[in-house]
């Protein structure tokens, strides 16, 4: 009995460490792949890598983490990276008061967080520039023209004015 538990925790143990050692692997292939004439560089790229690799076996939010294994399948960096600018992005987007301008940014950007967060940020803007704009033939056109679409109605606005 002791025996068999004994067997049982070295697979569990093998088992947690052999994605590790290939992850290492990887990194090491990564670090040769961008430096293969200079070990030094190599090494600091290797290092970066498996620092990124370890986060990403910790992260949780697996939408996220789904996002940026799809971006960067081959790139332990570049996951991180974006598993970081994906995450903050999601935070500030459950964070929002706006719904009108929150559900264009969705509409557009269903499954990506961080162009969520830039096309909220350009349609607010807009939003309240033309809120800010007197009431004039120039204004009611560009909102008939994109009802739905702040920046668009900004343009046209703004190109109207101009003629």
């Amino acid at each position: 009995m002791r025996t068999l538990k004994y067997i049982i925790a070295a697979i569990l143990l093998i088992a947690s460490v052999s994605p590790c050692l290939a992850n290492e692997g990887k990194c090491r292939e990564i670090a040769i792949r961008e430096y293969p004439n200079d070990s030094r560089m190599q090494n600091y790229v290797y290092n970066k890598q498996v620092s990124a690799a370890r986060y990403m076996a910790t992260v949780t939010d697996q939408d996220v983490k789904s996002i940026a294994l799809r971006e960067y399948p081959e790139d332990f960096s570049m996951q991180k990276y974006v598993y970081d600018k994906q995450s903050s992005a999601k935070r500030y987007m459950a964070s929002l008061t706006d719904s009108d301008v929150k559900n264009i940014a969705l509409r557009e950007y269903p499954h990506e967080y961080s162009m969520q967060k830039y096309v909220y940020d350009k349609q607010l803007s807009a939003k309240q520039y033309m809120a800010s704009m007197l009431n004039g033939p120039a204004k009611q056109q560009a909102i008939r023209a994109y009802p739905y679409d702040y920046s668009m109605q900004k343009y046209i606005y703004d190109k109207l004015r101009r003629l």
